[in-house]
């Protein structure tokens, strides 16, 4: 093995002395293979590796130096004072610095965090700053406290929120709590968005209240966060906190707020949702997401509403969708209600009936739901004028027969 270590450390110095790059990024990057990144002759040439591992990240093109920050991040700790170096010359060319500042949060030192910091406060480049924080973020808890402290200055706070919003652990809860009112509602947002993810007693009325922020993006998180704690429903009242996000004038506001009710359960929430879906004037979106969201909500009442909108509502493509979801309900409490909603469609030749998409799609259904009493109205469908409904009766017809 040592002389194979000694033919690779000649040809690197070759490669070097002849600037060819590509050759000693290969014999670097054998050297420091992790089977022999420790043998005695590898720790005892690391300097002189260090030294030609940066000469290619100074001078080589962009692919180059992506090959050799990985080089770099191998050799450990060593390579952190001169990536310093790079990264405070202010002269130095911003890519390299931009590399510098990647491979240092790849290492997560503590000691890579105060020029990180200082380049995050000073330098006027949108893309290194946005480099250097994420390398902090890398770092997880070392920089928190670091993080922190950019909250304090305007020109860093976004990132550093950003940052902050990465490291998911329990010591981030307090800096993020004191942006919850910053004036930009990207920091509102981000913050919002990050705390959600705790299961913490300060984090609810934070929720809570950002609920009627101003601004959509921020109301749009906490209508998602909240949508994630079904198991604050009845202590926070939150089906009747939630239900004036579903008239809000923001769209995916409304949309999130369907699904976040769907995740609350219940009873309260699927009559919400049924008033949603039947509203003069809702965009078919919005309505759409109102059916799913009924046939996820796992009551027996959600069905029945969807029962009362095949009738209540004119619209091809809500019956669609309501046959669809219908196909979908997995609860083997609820699939009897189901399959007796699509044969009643069947028996009373409700409108929908007429049209070969639908009929297409009660046999879909009919079939996933894998109940014996469609076996007689799908024997039926195979009689139809439209090829589609015949060719989905018989699949239906096919499924049966391995479930009954």
């Amino acid at each position: 093995m040592v002389n194979n270590i000694n033919q690779l450390l000649v040809q690197a110095q070759a490669a070097y002395n002849a600037a060819n790059w590509s050759s000693l990024i290969q014999c670097l990057q054998q050297l420091t293979q992790q089977q022999d990144s420790e043998h005695p002759e590898i720790l005892k040439n690391q300097e002189h590796l260090l030294e030609l591992a940066l000469q290619v990240l100074e001078t080589g093109d962009f692919q180059q130096r992506w090959e050799i920050a990985k080089v770099l991040t191998s050799l450990g700790n060593i390579v952190i004072p001169p990536l310093i170096d790079i990264l405070k010359d202010e002269d130095a060319e911003e890519e390299l610095r931009a590399y510098a500042a990647r491979i240092l949060g790849d290492l997560k030192n503590p000691n890579a965090i105060p020029p990180l910091v200082e380049l995050l406060k000073t330098n006027e480049s949108d893309e290194l700053m946005k480099i250097a924080a994420t390398a902090l973020g890398q770092m997880g808890s070392l920089a928190i406290a670091s993080l922190t402290e950019l909250l304090a200055q305007e020109q860093t706070r976004l990132l550093a929120t950003q940052m902050l919003s990465y490291i998911r652990q329990k010591e981030t809860i307090a800096p993020l709590l004191s942006v919850v009112e910053d004036s930009q509602v990207a920091i509102r947002a981000v913050a919002v968005e990050a705390l959600s993810s705790f299961h913490d007693h300060r984090v609810p009325p934070v929720l809570i209240n950002a609920l009627n922020d101003v601004a959509a993006p921020v109301r749009r998180e906490a209508v998602v966060g909240l949508g994630f704690r079904p198991d604050l429903r009845e202590a926070l009242n939150l089906v009747a906190r939630l239900q004036p996000r579903l008239s809000d004038i923001n769209q995916d506001v409304c949309c999130a707020a369907v699904a976040a009710l769907s995740r609350m359960g219940g009873e309260a929430a699927a009559q919400q949702l049924f008033q949603v879906l039947v509203s003069p004037n809702i965009p078919i979106q919005l309505q759409l997401e109102a059916i799913r969201a009924l046939s996820w909500v796992g009551t027996l009442s959600g069905l029945k509403y969807l029962q009362q909108a095949l009738y209540q509502l004119q619209f091809p493509t809500v019956w669609q969708e309501i046959v669809t979801v219908l196909g979908r309900v997995s609860d083997t409490t609820l699939t009897d209600k189901a399959a007796e909603i699509l044969l009643e469609m069947l028996q009373q030749n409700h409108p929908g009936v007429e049209i070969g998409n639908i009929k297409s799609a009660i046999a879909l259904s009919l079939g996933q739901l894998g109940k014996k009493q469609a076996i007689n109205p799908l024997t039926q469908m195979l009689a139809d004028e439209d090829a589609q409904v015949r060719l989905h009766a018989s699949a239906a017809l096919k499924k049966l027969s391995f479930t009954t």
